[in-house]
């Protein structure tokens, strides 16, 4: 009898550790995103979208450039380092995309390429943007080609950032830990150890994602990167990721219908995807395509090489715009 109450006080001693510890790290998260979103505040404005809340924010006036940023981001990593570089010729407008930043995806969303296109063309339309350049990045540069593949008419031009453009046929190490399939499984992790993880691991990841070159210093509040601690966004990243499964083949298949013109910029050392599989096969498929590789930069070359994704970016709004007079050299 004695041993079955020792088992019974050593399984409640367990248990009561157990809650102890989650507690901790539901505290922690709710310390971290609260502070997050007191250093960097929703700025901008809401849309409602096909049962999403999009936040966006735009300056400028003149031919409209609509960016679409990458897995993980927001919209801050255009409105930090383009914005004052291009709003004087363009109205430019960024987005966050559906879960991300301070945008609430819709209960019933997947977060496939699909339905994440339709978004942002019904984005375009509430905006009255007429046919505008869209400046994809990374997985925001599948969106704009799914966008430009499904919604042709709604679109201008393309121009890419590091773009995701075809499937791989294995999940690279440093993305398997993002490989989570059940949404509910999701939804615990991004409320108890998900974020304060992400904060102990955050400089190794930034060195991945920026590397060879060094992270920013003024990355984490001024491009934003503080909002990746909050449990929303963690969790639309992992979905977002969970949902390009057999998404990337089939709009890789139909690269032949596009018909405006879709520019490429790349960096050659990019360590997360790489300018060979995602870059090179795009040449003689695309009717209208540039690619600029840019020799020893990584994956973000909006933060390490701006004047040359502006000039880039310039190049490709007046190919989208010949039809009208704007000023696409100088300041």
């Amino acid at each position: 009898m004695a041993g079955i109450h020792m088992i019974g006080w050593a399984v409640a001693a367990l248990l009561t550790v157990s809650l102890l510890v989650l507690a901790y790290f539901v505290f922690q998260t709710r310390r971290l995103a609260a502070s997050a979103e007191k250093q960097v505040p929703a700025n901008g404005h809401f849309v409602a979208i096909r049962g999403n809340r999009i936040h966006y924010v735009e300056a400028g006036q003149g031919p409209p450039i609509l960016f679409v940023h990458g897995l993980g981001g927001q919209l801050h990593h255009f409105r930090h380092t383009l914005f004052d570089q291009l709003a004087g010729d363009y109205r430019v407008i960024a987005l966050d995309r559906p879960g991300s930043g301070y945008s609430v995806r819709a209960r019933s969303a997947s977060g496939r390429l699909g339905e994440q296109a339709a978004v942002i063309a019904e984005f375009i339309d509430a905006l009255s943007l007429e046919r505008p350049l869209v400046v994809g990045h990374s997985l925001g540069g599948a969106v704009a080609l799914a966008t430009a593949l499904d919604h042709p008419d709604k679109v201008g031009a393309l121009a890419l950032l590091s773009p995701l453009t075809h499937e791989q046929e294995s999940i690279p190490p440093a993305f398997q830990p993002m490989l989570i399939r059940s949404a509910l499984k999701r939804k615990f992790l991004a409320h108890t150890m998900a974020i304060p993880l992400a904060l102990k691991h955050a400089p190794q990841t930034l060195a991945f994602v920026f590397g060879p070159q060094a992270t920013p210093d003024d990355f984490i509040i001024g491009a934003g990167g503080i909002l990746g601690l909050r449990p929303a966004h963690f969790e639309a990243t992992v979905a977002d990721f969970v949902a390009l499964e057999h998404e990337l083949g089939r709009y890789e298949a139909r690269l032949e219908e596009l018909r405006m013109p879709v520019g490429v910029l790349f960096g050659t050392a990019d360590q997360l995807i790489s300018h060979e599989q995602h870059a090179l096969p795009l040449a003689g498929r695309i009717r209208d395509f540039e690619l600029e590789l840019v020799e020893g930069v990584g994956h973000m070359p909006q933060f390490v090489v701006p004047d040359r994704v502006e000039d880039f970016i310039r190049r490709m709004a007046a190919k989208a715009f010949s039809h009208r007079s704007v000023l696409t050299t100088g300041h």
